[in-house]
């Protein structure tokens, strides 16, 4: 339990980065599932498209801190090498 006021203040705003960061990691991930049901069932135009949709949403979730750059790069190159094989 928090002892001060500075620890109760800490306690009330992970709650709310906690609720926001949550919000972002999802947002990213529906990017990342648009990607792959265009890969999936899709074309090569329509995949392609998606992916240039879902990246700078994975850099943005690197920049504000929710994602590792190398987690994003990887995600990224993995989905690049996918649309590229389509066509």
């Amino acid at each position: 339990m928090a002892n001060t006021l500075q620890a109760e203040k800490r306690i009330r705003r992970n709650d709310r980065r906690a609720e926001i960061n949550k919000a972002r990691v999802s947002r990213i991930r529906t990017f990342v599932k648009k990607v792959e049901s265009a890969i999936d069932g899709g074309t090569a135009e329509s995949a392609k498209a998606a992916l240039l949709a879902a990246q700078p949403e994975l850099m943005r979730g690197v920049a504000k801190g929710v994602m590792h750059k190398n987690t994003v790069a990887r995600k990224i190159s993995r989905l690049a090498k996918r649309v590229k094989a389509l066509g």
